[in-house]
């Protein structure tokens, strides 16, 4: 997670949350109470998926029958990135349930801001070039296509 979290690639005036606790009330306490005081143009939270092979970007959050969507077109965000896929599961742990803590304070907040949740692979020698040059292009796609939504 080191590489994906260097200060290569990152946007102008970005924040970064490191170590939240594998905690279903602490994590997204964190990252809410966060999101509250900073007003980000944009918030891409990040958890572990040692099974998967590529980055998967998670379509929806999912918490007692209730299913949040994220608002950004993923087909258009994952399109050009070639070790990036869609997933509409993220699980039934705190990254799922995070996702859909911060999506649900997201919208009646504002609409404008857009959230994804990225699953990453373990990172080896074999695919940490590949990786980490995807999740810097989707950092950016992100991180842009925010700032030229809210300068509008």
């Amino acid at each position: 997670m080191t590489a994906l979290l260097g200060n290569h690639g990152l946007p102008p005036g970005a924040h970064l949350l490191r170590q939240l606790p594998v905690h279903f009330r602490l994590a997204p306490h964190q990252v809410i109470q966060a999101v509250a005081t900073l007003h980000p143009a944009a918030v891409i939270c990040c958890g572990m998926a040692e099974k998967r092979q590529h980055l998967t970007v998670e379509s929806n959050g999912t918490f007692q029958g209730e299913t949040l969507y994220t608002a950004v077109d993923l087909e258009s965000l994952v399109q050009p990135l070639l070790h990036t896929t869609i997933s509409h599961n993220a699980g039934r742990f705190v990254c799922n349930y995070l996702y859909y803590r911060v999506l649900k304070y997201l919208r009646p907040q504002d609409l404008a801001t857009p959230c994804i949740f990225v699953h990453v692979p373990l990172l080896t020698v074999a695919n940490r070039n590949e990786i980490v040059q995807d999740f810097t292009q989707l950092l950016q796609a992100v991180y842009w296509n925010s700032t030229s939504k809210s300068n509008r």
